[in-house]
């Protein structure tokens, strides 16, 4: 062990060892956030009507959007630089003052803008623009703890902070329906954010608990310079990842009705479940591959077997449960959204190499070569689906997996290439 200004931080082959617990556990965690989040929706569309549940899932898809804006790549450029031995404190002090600054200017930036758009909404609501703020500050936040504490080898501690927030937001979201039928689009997303402050707080007391760290943010230029230049590159590349599922519920809401977000957004959210294996695994990959280079070959194909093995017990489940767990919003939803779930859940395959390939170039630094792609796919991605809008979200879905599975197989010859030149240079 190595001590960094109050932080005990593992040895390299410490962190290696715990690789896969890590990524189970972050698996466990996400499994148990997305439980909590289906269960929110189930009790938000028995709370009040489509039309509110739409424009909360708008809300919700515009804090994602500018969380992934705000993080500026903080947290891959956490793991990268303590995978090179840099101090944990140092890093963590500069990342977490610039997504904290970063998000608030984001976030109101949002609000002023849809204003002036529709001023007619929530967003008129002071409610609202408290809430969505907090939202994307917390949410910023919270994704930097994740992969500090991934980056550290405590990515299993995961499970008990979005367990518990997401039992809050599901609290407060029975309490109410109970109270109250009908409830707005702000007081829904109220309960929502209470959910991702919970889990904020609950991380910081863990990595303090866990590994020693006392938070003292600092802008100063000397830290935060360096962490920006490292983290936005891979941030641009994580944005091409989410940006098409967090902008569709936005275009949607926007452009078609409230109503087609609102059966369109349950869908993706559950499908989100299976992806989320291929995800976290690339993450863990990529922080493998940072601390020992010469293991990427190794630990990108053994991430894919996870990431398919994980992932596919959950879309198996998706496909087969689709309209079942979908009744629970009400039948409207399991009508007009069962199709779409089976083939979102088909695309877990396709998913998984992207993210494979994704986390590869994380790793090598061909940031620019799977940026375009990213944002080739994600423009084919979202223009597909809207193209299908009027036809169901079945149709939206089938869309969407044709595109994601050509843009896979493009990505996975890729993918190959890479780890080949990869073994060379270890050669």
């Amino acid at each position: 062990m190595k001590a960094k200004r109050g932080i005990a931080v593992p040895d390299a082959p410490a962190v290696r060892h715990s690789a896969l617990r890590s990524s189970l556990g972050l698996v466990a965690a996400k499994a148990a956030q997305t439980g909590a989040g289906f269960a929110f929706w189930i009790v938000a569309a028995r709370a009040t009507s489509d039309r509110e549940v739409g424009l909360t899932t708008a809300a919700v898809s515009a804090v994602m959007i500018c969380t992934q804006l705000a993080v500026l790549g903080a947290g891959s450029a956490v793991i990268v630089s303590v995978g090179r031995g840099e101090p944990p404190a140092r890093v963590l002090d500069a990342a977490f003052a610039i997504v904290g600054v970063a998000g608030t200017v984001l976030a109101l930036g949002y609000l002023v803008l849809q204003s002036a758009i529709a001023p007619d909404t929530a967003s008129a609501s002071v409610l609202f623009w408290a809430t969505f703020l907090v939202a994307a500050v917390t949410g910023t936040l919270v994704i930097v703890l994740d992969q500090a504490l991934v980056a550290l080898g405590r990515g299993a501690s995961a499970t008990l902070r979005y367990s518990l927030g997401g039992g809050v937001a599901l609290g407060a979201a029975a309490l109410v329906a109970w109270r109250a039928h009908g409830a707005p689009a702000d007081v829904l997303m109220a309960c929502w954010t209470l959910g991702t402050t919970v889990a904020c707080v609950v991380g910081a007391v863990q990595l303090r608990r866990l590994v020693g760290y006392r938070p003292r943010p600092s802008l100063r230029r000397a830290r935060g310079g360096p962490l920006l230049a490292l983290g936005i590159p891979h941030q641009l590349l994580t944005l091409t990842e989410r940006a098409p599922g967090l902008v569709l519920p936005l275009l949607l809401a926007h452009m078609v009705a409230p109503e087609a977000a609102a059966y369109w957004y349950p869908a993706w959210m559950m499908a989100w479940a299976a992806y989320t294996a291929p995800v976290l695994m690339g993450i863990v990959q990529f922080s493998e591959g940072v601390r020992d280079a010469d293991r990427l070959v190794s630990t990108t194909w053994a991430s894919l077997r996870w990431s398919l093995a994980l992932g596919g017990v959950a879309a198996a489940i998706l496909v087969l449960l689709a309209h079942p767990l979908l009744s629970l919003l009400g039948e409207r939803y399991a009508d007009s959204s069962a199709g779409a779930l089976r083939w979102l859940a088909a695309g877990l395959v396709p998913y998984a190499v992207l993210q494979a390939y994704n986390a590869a170039c994380r790793a090598r630094g061909r940031y620019a070569e799977a940026i375009v792609v990213g944002v080739t796919l994600g423009v084919a991605l979202c223009t597909a689906a809207l193209s299908a809008a009027d036809r169901g979200a079945s149709a939206m879905a089938l869309a969407w997996l044709v595109v994601l599975t050509i843009g896979a197989a493009a990505a996975g010859i890729r993918l190959v290439t890479v780890l080949r030149r990869a073994t060379q240079d270890a050669r």
